[in-house]
């Protein structure tokens, strides 16, 4: 069931064989860092179009959502809008000031392959 109030709903991507990774990423945290990305992933879907310092464009249609945790902690979950969902493409903890080529290149084509249905 969709809640009315959100402008948009969260979705996880799903890959070819039925994985949901950033889901997985979520369940390797613990549960006060799931709460406090939860939280910040819940305001973009009630505040969209929403922008910093919670939400940034990448470019290329994908988006982050900035998150902080405890410790000086820094996750970042990355996700496009499609289909009147916002799809949570790839999850990490930040560990450099820029967004690391790997982690941008994965999204990349999660994206291509969720817009090739």
């Amino acid at each position: 069931m969709i809640d009315e109030g959100k402008r948009i709903p969260a979705a996880f991507f799903r890959t070819r064989t039925g994985r949901e990774p950033v889901r997985e990423w979520l369940q390797s945290l613990n549960k006060e860092e799931r709460r406090l990305i939860g939280a910040d992933i819940k305001t973009v879907e009630y505040g969209w179009p929403i922008g910093m310092p919670l939400c940034r464009s990448i470019g290329n249609g994908v988006w982050e959502v900035r998150c902080n945790l405890s410790g000086n902690r820094i996750a970042r979950v990355l996700f496009c809008t499609h289909e009147e969902k916002l799809v949570l493409l790839h999850g990490f903890i930040k560990k450099s000031r820029t967004l690391p080529k790997i982690d941008l290149n994965l999204t990349y084509e999660r994206k291509s392959q969720l817009e090739e249905g």
